[in-house]
């Protein structure tokens, strides 16, 4: 377990760097066009208002290194609908692992609001992260309206340019969603061995791979095609470890979005930013246990509704689907996995968030 101490053992600056554009002290314009301008975070800068409570200091092991090499990335994305599940996210990361401070975590925003850097900034004053823009107009035009609106957001698409995104100094990184928890050391995620691939994430081949497309795309030969030498199965894009820089050198973005745009032209797949992930790399990946992403907890992505949890043991629950916890708490409807999320709610009305 972590060791904890309360926050004011701890210095108040020095943890923290933001990226964003707003008052910069300094702007510089990436390969890709994003621009970044670099701020420190003021010593008086305080929310004004408190939405969540303060989270504790976790403290590393004994046993934890302090070199670069001992630094495990995190890439979440930053949105307002969402920031309740990221909260919780990041305490349960943090709450289960030997080494918190050697995690850095790298956020990718759209919009900027000021509440939620508040909102962060407050929880975890102690966090090591970075912020970065994703520039919307990279998506725009490229983005098929699928079954359900809130695949269809442009920051739902900023995981395919991690590599044009982080600087090239990150490597390696995990790809998380909003709506998890971990309930296990992320180190042992991180260890993962990629071997030669670009991407380990847990496969799951008993699904009907042949549902992820519509019938225009098994219809025409060229396109059914694709999977011609490999054994596709399916894996969910919200639990990844991606090597950076085999994603950039393999010119992977640019493939995902062929995918994109053949999709524009002839409506091959219903489902948001999935698909053509499946397209570029089902079958030819590194699979991780499924312990590592019990997912579909949030049900279908037109209902929602109540799922229960497959056998076997857990390292991370994953709310995918319609229905979020959080939400299902507050309306007094929540399903029974969703108590397993309730212990890392930080939300300041919640009766059963973690004690200050």
């Amino acid at each position: 377990m972590a060791l904890w101490s309360p926050p004011s053992s701890l210095p108040l600056l020095g943890l923290l760097s933001i990226i964003i554009f707003l008052r910069p002290t300094s702007v510089v314009t990436s390969p890709s066009g994003i621009r970044h301008g670099i701020i420190r975070k003021p010593s008086s800068y305080e929310p004004a208002v408190v939405l969540f409570r303060e989270a504790p200091a976790f403290r590393n092991g004994d046993a934890c290194g302090s070199s670069d090499a001992d630094r495990i990335h995190v890439v979440m994305t930053l949105d307002a609908n969402y920031l309740r599940g990221t909260i919780a996210a990041l305490l349960s990361i943090l709450q289960h692992s030997t080494c918190p401070e050697n995690i850095d975590f790298h956020f990718l925003w759209s919009h900027f609001e000021s509440d939620i850097f508040s909102s962060i900034n407050s929880t975890f004053p102690f966090l090591n992260f970075k912020v970065y823009r994703f520039d919307s107009n990279r998506v725009r035009g490229k983005i098929s309206k699928s079954i359900r609106r809130a695949l269809d957001q442009p920051l739902n698409y900023a995981r395919i340019y991690l590599g044009d995104i982080l600087p090239a100094d990150v490597r390696r990184v995990i790809y998380l969603d909003s709506d998890l928890v971990m309930v296990d050391d992320i180190a042992k995620l991180w260890g993962v061995e990629l071997g030669d691939k670009v991407l380990a994430a847990p496969e799951y081949c008993h699904a009907n791979f042949t549902n992820y497309f519509t019938s225009a795309f098994w219809s025409d030969r060229a396109l059914a095609r694709t999977f011609d030498g490999r054994k596709p199965c399916y894996f969910n894009t919200g639990v990844m470890v991606v090597d950076v820089e085999k994603w950039r050198e393999g010119g992977y973005t640019k493939k995902v979005e062929e995918w994109m745009a053949v999709q524009k032209k002839k409506r091959i797949y219903q489902l948001g930013s999935l698909p053509p992930f499946l397209l570029v790399l089902a079958g030819n990946m590194q699979p991780v246990h499924h312990r590592w992403n019990q997912h579909g907890l949030g049900g279908d992505n037109l209902e929602g509704r109540c799922r229960s949890l497959h056998p076997g043991p857990i390292s991370l629950l994953h709310w995918s689907g319609k229905g979020k916890p959080w939400l299902r708490l507050d309306s007094r409807r929540p399903c029974t996995v969703d108590h397993l999320w309730a212990p890392y709610d930080l939300y300041r009305s919640s009766t059963s968030s973690l004690e200050e």
